[in-house]
């Protein structure tokens, strides 16, 4: 649970807030893992719609709340689409405790980049940042060009498991489902994570890429430019649409390792509790729409259709993106003990 400061009960915001958070917290409760000590990590990846652009207006702290009530679920988390002004991501952080930290990424400078960067959030109680950091870039070849967006990986340690993450905001493009640059990007990134994993100087030899990869389908190059180059995405994720209308599969966690074997590696991530969390069937519902006119003002007013606008509206205030999650074993303890007492 993260802290909230006092709130107000005849303040109509913050009664509205209290009664979002008990609603959110009804709900991550029963859908989600609760989270252990040293048995699992709850890793998550979400793409919080620029955060904090103000788009759309400011978030307010009502917003704030719900995002950290959101995140407190999780151990660690990799966000995309954090703004150059790190005040949004500050005041979630301050909100989940002083033990949570973040690791950012400088902007990404240019069009295509947005502005952009990328992060990590992290229980520093349960999650040891490993002293790994960097933001990627591709071997230079004649002509090539660098990713839209910096992909950015750390290492971190936890109970008996010592990986990497590398999340990512793959370019966009036109609205079609192979764009050629998407298309592009996935496989030269997922090609060079791959072989930098086998090499014996690597930091470790876990990786899990994550992020936004703007992928529409599991069928589609995009999909396929990460199975190809060797990662392997449990099943009970492929199936899951991670956007607000959940009819794209934008957002994915992909997998490669050389400490363990494919065959044992797969069958560990096909045991793993994942799936996406869908705020909106607790704070912003369909159903509140009345109850942020006075937020809205008179762009709303004025909105030939004003359920959309508040559709819209909401998006910027939390996401269009669900965040996705996966549970991870991380007790190793009994099957090393195991195979050392085997041992002849």
């Amino acid at each position: 649970m993260s802290f909230f400061y006092q709130f107000d009960s005849q303040n109509n915001q913050d009664r509205r807030t209290a009664e979002g958070l008990l609603r959110l917290q009804e709900k991550l409760a029963s859908e989600l893992p609760a989270r252990t000590i040293s048995d699992t990590l709850m890793l998550a990846t979400w793409n919080i719609r620029e955060f904090d652009s103000n788009k759309f207006g400011e978030r307010s702290d009502e917003c704030i709340a719900y995002i950290a009530e959101i995140i407190s679920h999780f151990d660690l988390v990799a966000v995309q689409e954090v703004n150059a002004d790190l005040q949004a991501i500050s005041k979630v952080q301050k909100m989940l405790g002083k033990w949570w930290k973040f690791l950012v990424t400088d902007v990404t400078a240019g069009r295509k980049g947005n502005q952009e960067r990328m992060a990590y959030l992290f229980d520093s109680r349960k999650v040891k940042f490993g002293g790994l950091a960097g933001e990627i870039v591709i071997p230079p070849k004649k002509g090539a060009e660098q990713l839209a967006r910096t992909p950015f990986v750390c290492g971190f340690e936890t109970s008996w498991l010592k990986f990497m993450l590398c999340t990512v905001h793959i370019y966009y493009g036109s609205s079609k489902a192979e764009d050629p640059r998407r298309v592009k990007e996935i496989e030269q990134l997922s090609k060079f994570l791959a072989n930098q994993v086998k090499k014996e100087t690597a930091w470790c030899r876990n990786l899990v890429l994550l992020g936004d990869f703007n992928i529409f389908a599991t069928s589609d190059s995009t999909f396929k430019g990460l199975t190809k180059a060797g990662f392997f995405i449990p099943e009970q994720l492929q199936s899951l649409p991670s956007n607000v209308d959940q009819n794209k599969h934008y957002d994915q966690m992909a997998f490669v390792s050389h400490a363990y074997d494919t065959k044992s590696l797969k069958e560990r991530l096909t045991r793993c509790k994942a799936g996406v969390f869908n705020f909106f069937e607790a704070v912003y519902r369909d159903q509140d729409e009345e109850l942020y006119c006075q937020e809205m003002a008179e762009k709303y007013t004025k909105a030939r259709n004003k359920t959309n606008y508040y559709r819209q509206w909401r998006t910027f205030h939390v996401s269009d993106h669900l965040p996705m999650w996966l549970e991870l074993p991380i007790d190793f303890g009994k099957e090393y003990l195991e195979r050392i007492a085997a041992a002849k």
